[in-house]
């Protein structure tokens, strides 16, 4: 991540870290999504569930989600969407899957903590 001073506000930091977290669960050591939704589609399906989850993740923090960097996707997409019409369902479901990893992950990481 970039520090937290290259962003024109604070919350655009949190969005980039969320986005960015989404995208670190799809590891084969974590939740295995970038294997297994590997086809045509697979470039802007990731950026779909990071963008959704980077979202979920901000609402769930309390900081308000930015859009300006989702524009840059929105026609790999729509390509997408177009091409699958349950696409977005899933892009949905694995966002939420990334947002409870990360959510689950951050717990046990205060947990240990505290002991």
């Amino acid at each position: 991540m970039p520090p937290i001073s290259s962003f024109y506000e604070v919350s655009g930091y949190f969005g980039t870290l969320a986005h960015e977290l989404c995208h670190w669960t799809g590891s084969e050591k974590r939740l295995g999504r970038i294997k297994k939704f590997a086809n045509r589609e697979a470039s802007a399906f990731k950026e779909l569930v990071a963008e959704i989850g980077n979202c979920l993740l901000c609402i769930h923090l309390g900081v308000t989600p930015q859009f300006d960097q989702s524009a840059a996707y929105i026609e790999g997409w729509l390509v997408a969407l177009k091409d699958d019409k349950g696409l977005i369902f899933k892009a949905a479901s694995e966002a939420q899957k990334a947002v409870d990893y990360i959510l689950a992950a951050t717990e046990a990481a205060q947990q240990g903590e505290a002991a």
